[in-house]
């Protein structure tokens, strides 16, 4: 019986809710000890904290949409399995998001104001892939993971040297969002048409832009 009520629909959505309301709100724990934890603390001049800092808000960003964008093809998945894949990794992504907040509180930062934002509009695009089928659905998980693993790796060029802790979350982050992705392609993920990549590209672009300073 107990089974049973976790797969039903009403019992989904009503998780789904209970996850978006602590993401918004910043709740989140971490399941693997922070990459942070051992790297040297830096010294860094003011506009190199601040540059950090804005990339470390970004990233936390990119976490919140992540747990909108499992928490929504989770939601809508066809079957138990993939469900079940996403929500591994949903769970590691998690670790990512409580990794960068924690990260952001070092450097004297904050959050981006416009997460509940942020939330919702991949939250519609996850429900958007999610009912395209499971095919396309993980095509999108695929296609999103590798511009996230781009984007960290272009962060690593840019983050101030000295700065290992946050150089450590991001490399972690950057292994993980390459397995999340090859995952997803050996389930069986569709190809995700050109014009659709661009567009994520570009609402990439404009994503990370504002939230770099805001």
């Amino acid at each position: 019986m107990l089974e049973h009520r976790q797969h039903h629909p009403l019992d989904r959505l009503i998780v789904g809710a209970d996850k978006a309301l602590r993401v918004i709100a910043g709740v989140a724990s971490a399941s693997r000890p922070s990459p942070a934890l051992h790297a040297p603390d830096a010294v860094m001049d003011p506009a190199e904290q601040r540059h950090s800092a804005g990339l470390m808000r970004v990233n936390h960003v990119g976490e919140v949409c992540a747990q909108a964008l499992y928490n929504s093809q989770a939601l809508f998945a066809k079957s138990d399995g993939l469900r079940a894949q996403f929500a591994r990794a949903g769970r590691e992504e998690e670790d990512h998001l409580a990794w960068t907040a924690q990260r952001l509180a070092q450097l004297g930062s904050r959050p981006s104001l416009l997460n509940p934002l942020w939330y919702a509009g991949a939250y519609a695009l996850g429900s958007a892939a999610a009912c395209l089928g499971d095919a396309r659905s993980l095509g999108f998980v695929v296609e999103t993971e590798r511009q996230v693993e781009a984007h960290l790796a272009s962060h690593l060029l840019t983050l101030p040297q000295q700065d290992a802790k946050s150089r450590a979350i991001v490399e972690q982050m950057r292994v993980d969002e390459a397995e999340h992705g090859a995952a997803a392609q050996a389930l069986g993920a569709a190809a995700t048409p050109a014009p659709v990549k661009m567009v994520m590209k570009l609402m990439a672009k404009l994503m990370t832009g504002a939230a770099y300073r805001i």
